[in-house]
């Protein structure tokens, strides 16, 4: 069974073909290139470099969120366009969870973090038991400062990763002992991170409509606050 992933909830573009026997390849960059410039040509590329025609996948699998408004929507249109035209199951797998599984270890606190702008993470926790990887709590939005200070408080090894580590906590934030940081390479959210998760949601018949799933957004876009102060009036009555 061979499925592709797609990340693009992020400034990183990730694609991969994998089975549950093997990653068969991977294509993740970060570069000033546009989601939408970039997706389709990595698709096309990423399919030949694994030697799997579109024909022969088994379903798509592709980030939904949180993570960037736009590069969500590109990510999610382009998985879904391929699945309605090849008959193929469409399966969403929210990106916390799929980072989380950079760390499969057992003992250890992964707390995935987003940039959510001012300050603040979306932010996700996960312990993981018995080859699953458990959510200990619900997707928040949280201040960083916060998030060091309540991640301090455990009482297990906590490593942290996400877009936020690199740009606002590496070098600026003190860290508590038991708070280490990623390595560089294992950051950012990747491909066959999703398409671990997106393997065993399909095997588990865990999979979405094309027609109505949407990327989880957790919180409006800055774009929809910008508007409603500007046009106080008809907010007001889009709300009655």
């Amino acid at each position: 069974m061979s499925i592709l992933a797609i990340d693009t909830a992020t400034q990183v573009s990730s694609v991969a073909v994998a089975s549950e026997a093997r990653l068969s390849a991977e294509l993740t960059m970060q570069a000033r290139l546009t989601h939408s410039e970039t997706l389709l040509p990595h698709m096309e590329q990423v399919l030949k470099m694994a030697n799997v025609k579109k024909e022969d996948l088994d379903g798509i699998a592709v980030s939904i969120g949180p993570g960037s408004f736009t590069g969500l929507r590109i990510g999610l249109a382009a998985a879904k366009a391929v699945c309605y035209a090849l008959k193929l199951p469409l399966i969403g797998v929210p990106t916390l969870e799929a980072m989380a599984w950079h760390y499969p270890v057992p003992g250890v606190r992964i707390v995935t973090l987003l940039d959510a702008q001012k300050g603040n993470a979306y932010r996700q926790s996960f312990r993981f038991h018995e080859g699953r990887m458990e959510a200990q709590e619900e997707i928040t939005v949280s201040g960083l400062l916060e998030v060091i200070s309540s991640c301090g408080e455990m009482k297990e090894p906590v490593v942290l990763l996400g877009d936020v580590v690199p740009k606002k906590i590496a070098g600026k934030l003190e860290l508590p002992a038991n708070v280490s940081l990623a390595p560089a390479h294992l950051v950012m959210p990747r491909a066959a991170c999703v398409a671990m998760v997106g393997l065993k949601k399909l095997a588990a018949g865990e999979v979405g409509n094309v027609m109505d799933m949407e990327p989880v957004y957790i919180r409006r876009s800055e774009a929809e606050v910008l508007w409603e102060k500007r046009h106080p009036e008809a907010a007001e009555g889009g709300a009655k």
